[in-house]
């Protein structure tokens, strides 16, 4: 499942540039224009950085997988594969307003379908497994659903404070989730 998931995770990266499209003119005036693509690139390589980098410590915590666990997965991986398109939209539109709510569901169901996948893979080890200790409760994914939920009712309004709580979510967790490394780090001491 990991290696399966690393190679979507890589196709998902190299989509991604290949909309980063060459300016037919040499002046830097050119790539001025490129700016809100850009942008939008780079919020998007993070966040999938992000959930590679969680994606492959939980799967590196749990011991087995079953059906449930795999399809909970390709979940996770379909909203993932979405985001090469809403970074695209987003950018070629300068953050008008319907890219950057579609961008927010996008990755507010990255967050929920991710949360599944490791309620499935807490429920496979139990409750008093190292995965289960390891999120615990859970409370940084829950603020992230619900700041972008925030960001989304923002982006109606103003899609420049929604884009703006994008970025936070993405700070929040640009220094890699600790709670599973420290976990297994410690029980195989």
């Amino acid at each position: 499942m990991e290696a399966f998931s690393d190679g979507v995770i890589a196709i998902i990266i190299t989509i991604m540039v290949l909309e980063l499209k060459v300016p037919h003119d040499a002046s830097l005036e050119a790539l001025m224009h490129l700016l809100p693509v850009f942008i939008s690139y780079i919020l998007s390589f993070i966040y999938v950085g992000i959930y590679w980098n969680n994606h492959h410590h939980m799967l590196h915590a749990a011991k087995s997988v079953n059906g449930a666990a795999l399809w909970a997965n390709l979940h996770f991986l379909f909203w993932l594969s979405l985001i090469p398109f809403v970074t695209a939209w987003m950018g070629e539109n300068h953050f008008a307003k319907w890219p950057v709510i579609c961008y927010g569901i996008v990755l507010a169901m990255n967050g929920t379908a991710y949360t599944i996948l490791a309620k499935i893979l807490i429920n496979l080890h139990g409750e008093n497994s190292m995965l289960a200790r390891a999120f615990g409760n859970d409370s940084k994914g829950k603020l992230s659903v619900g700041i972008y939920m925030a960001a989304i009712a923002l982006s109606v309004v103003q899609p420049w404070l929604g884009f703006a709580l994008y970025v936070v979510v993405a700070c929040i967790w640009f220094i890699p989730d600790r709670r599973i490394e420290s976990k297994i780090n410690k029980e195989e001491l």
